[in-house]
C-alpha cells in the first residue's frame, strides 16, 4: 500500500515536470530556434504540437480525480497557480541567458518583442485560469478575499501576497474536504444517520427555507449522504410563536400523511425551537414528535429583543416593520409579521410561554449553545449584536445568552480553541466557514447519531 502511494506521488511529480518543460518550451520557441536554427516547417509542426499541449494542460492540469467537480476545480486551479510560478520563475532566468549572450547580438528587435509578449501571453493564460477556477469553487475564499483581489491584481508584490494567501486558504479547503470524503465512504455502508424517523429541519427568525440558498449550509447534504431522511419546517421567516407553531403542526402532520412514519425527529435552531416546543406541547404535537433538539435557541428570552424595543424610537420600528412585511411578502410569506416575531422573543413573553408551552414525558429534549469569544469572531451584523448582547449576558453566541439556550436532559456549550468562538450563524453553518477546532457538520452527525442509537 506504502509502494502504490509513493508510485502515485512521483507520477504526480512527474505530470508537473512534464508541464512544466511544456511550457518553458512553448513560451521560448522563438528564441530557442534563433540558436538552434532549426527548418522552418519542423519549428511549424513543433509550434502547433506545444501549442495543443498548451491547452490540454489548461484543460486538464493534473491526474486529480476526485469525485467532486468543485474539488477538482479547486486542485487543478491550485496546480495552474504552481506552474505559473516555477514556469515564470523558469522564463525569467532563460530570458536573462538570453538577453545576456544571444538576443541583443543577433536577433531583431521586432523579434525580441514577440518573444516576450508570446511568453507573458502564455503565463497570463495560466494565472488567470487558475485563479478563475479557485475564485468561481472555493466556498472559504468568503466575500473578503475576493474583493481584494478584484482591487489590488494589477499592484506587484500585493498580488503576489494574496495570490499566496488564496493558495493557502483553498490548499486547506481540499485537504479538509477530501478527509471528510473518505469518511463519509466508510460511515456510508453503515447509514450512521438513519434514523427511525425523520428528521424536520426548523429554521429560526427572519429566514426561510429557500431552494438556492440552503439556512443549514452544508449540514443536510452531509447528514443526507450518511443515510438520513429530511425534511424542511418551511414556516413564515418572522410571525408570533403561536402563528410559527400551527405552521410546524400542518407540517409535522403532511410528513406523518405521506410518509406513514409515526413520528418526526425535530432539529431546531433559534427561534424555531419555541415555534416547536409550543407546537409539541400547546398543539398536541407530542404524539408525532420522538425528539426535540434545539440549537441556539433564546428559550428564556433575548435581551437584545427587549433593548431592541425599548431602545429603538418607534417611527423606526414601524419603518422597518412595514419595508420588511412588504419585502418577505413577495418572496413566499403569506402573512409576515416583524414584531410579531420580536416581541415574542423578550424575556417577559418567553417566561409566560415556557409556563404554558411544559416538556412532555413522551419527547426526548436536548439542547446545544455556543459562544464568541469577541466581536470579530463574526461578520456584520452578528459583531455588533454581540457588543450590545455582551453588556447584559457576558457568555453569549452573538444573540442568545448561553444559559437561555439550555434545555433538555441533555446540554452542551461549544466552543473552540483560540479567540475566534463560535457564533449564532456558526452553529447551522450560515457563513460556510472552515473554523479551526470545530467542524459543524460533524456536530450534527453526531447529534444524529445519537438519536439513532437512543432509537429515535
Amino acid at each position: 500500500m506504502v509502494n502504490w502511494f509513493k508510485g502515485v506521488i512521483f507520477i504526480k511529480h512527474l505530470v508537473r515536470l512534464r508541464n512544466l518543460v511544456l511550457i518553458v518550451l512553448l513560451s521560448n520557441i522563438l528564441a530557442l530556434n534563433f540558436v538552434l536554427k532549426l527548418p522552418v516547417p519542423i519549428v511549424v509542426v513543433f509550434c502547433i504540437l506545444l501549442f495543443i499541449a498548451f491547452i490540454l494542460i489548461n484543460i486538464k492540469p493534473s491526474l486529480n480525480n476526485n469525485p467532486s467537480k468543485r474539488l477538482k476545480a479547486i486542485y487543478n486551479g491550485k496546480e495552474l497557480i504552481k506552474l505559473f510560478c516555477f514556469s515564470f520563475l523558469s522564463n525569467i532566468c532563460l530570458s536573462i541567458v538570453f538577453w545576456i549572450y544571444v538576443l541583443p547580438h543577433d536577433m531583431s528587435l521586432w523579434l525580441i518583442i514577440l518573444h516576450f509578449i508570446l511568453m507573458i501571453v502564455f503565463e497570463i493564460v495560466l494565472l488567470l485560469n487558475g485563479i478563475i477556477r479557485i475564485v468561481t469553487t472555493s466556498v472559504q475564499l468568503g466575500v473578503k478575499w475576493r474583493i481584494l483581489l478584484f482591487l489590488f491584481w494589477w499592484i506587484p508584490v500585493v498580488n503576489c501576497v494574496l495570490v499566496a494567501i488564496i493558495c493557502k486558504i483553498v490548499s486547506k479547503e481540499y485537504e479538509l474536504e477530501t478527509e471528510k470524503q473518505e469518511l463519509n465512504d466508510i460511515r456510508k455502508e453503515n447509514e450512521t444517520c438513519k434514523t427511525k424517523y425523520p428528521l424536520l429541519l426548523v429554521h429560526g427568525v427572519f429566514f426561510r427555507d429557500l431552494k438556492y440558498f440552503n439556512y443549514w449550509g452544508r449540514i443536510p447534504k452531509e447528514l443526507m449522504r450518511n443515510g438520513a431522511t429530511i425534511y424542511y419546517g418551511e414556516q413564515q421567516s418572522a410571525a408570533s410563536i403561536a402563528i410559527s407553531a400551527e405552521e410546524l403542526k400542518q407540517k409535522i402532520l403532511k410528513i406523518i400523511e405521506e410518509t406513514k412514519c409515526k413520528k418526526v425527529n425535530i432539529i431546531a435552531h433559534s427561534k424555531g425551537g419555541l415555534d416547536a416546543r409550543y407546537a409539541i406541547s400547546c398543539l398536541g404535537m407530542d404524539e408525532y414528535v420522538a425528539s426535540l433538539t434545539t440549537i441556539s435557541t433564546p428559550h428564556r428570552g433575548c435581551a437584545f429583543a427587549d433593548y431592541l424595543l425599548n431602545v429603538a424610537p418607534k417611527w423606526l420600528l414601524n419603518f422597518v416593520s412595514k419595508r420588511y412585511n412588504s419585502a418577505l411578502k413577495k418572496l413566499g410569506d403569506t402573512n409576515p409579521d416583524f414584531m410579531g416575531a420580536i416581541k415574542d422573543l423578550t424575556l417577559a413573553n418567553c417566561k409566560t410561554i415556557n409556563a404554558q408551552a411544559l416538556d412532555k414525558p413522551n419527547v426526548y429534549y436536548q439542547s446545544f449553545a455556543s459562544r464568541m469569544k469577541r466581536w470579530t469572531s463574526a461578520p456584520f451584523p452578528q459583531c455588533l449584536s454581540y457588543i450590545l448582547v455582551h453588556h447584559f449576558n457576558k457568555k453569549n453566541d452573538g444573540l442568545v445568552d448561553v444559559d437561555s439556550a439550555k434545555w433538555g436532559d441533555k446540554y452542551q456549550l461549544l466552543t473552540c480553541s483560540g479567540n475566534r468562538g463560535i457564533s449564532h450563524g456558526d452553529m447551522i453553518d450560515l457563513y460556510r466557514e472552515n473554523i479551526k477546532g470545530f467542524d459543524v457538520r460533524e456536530l450534527f452527525v453526531d447529534i444524529v447519531k445519537g438519536l439513532k442509537e437512543s432509537g429515535f
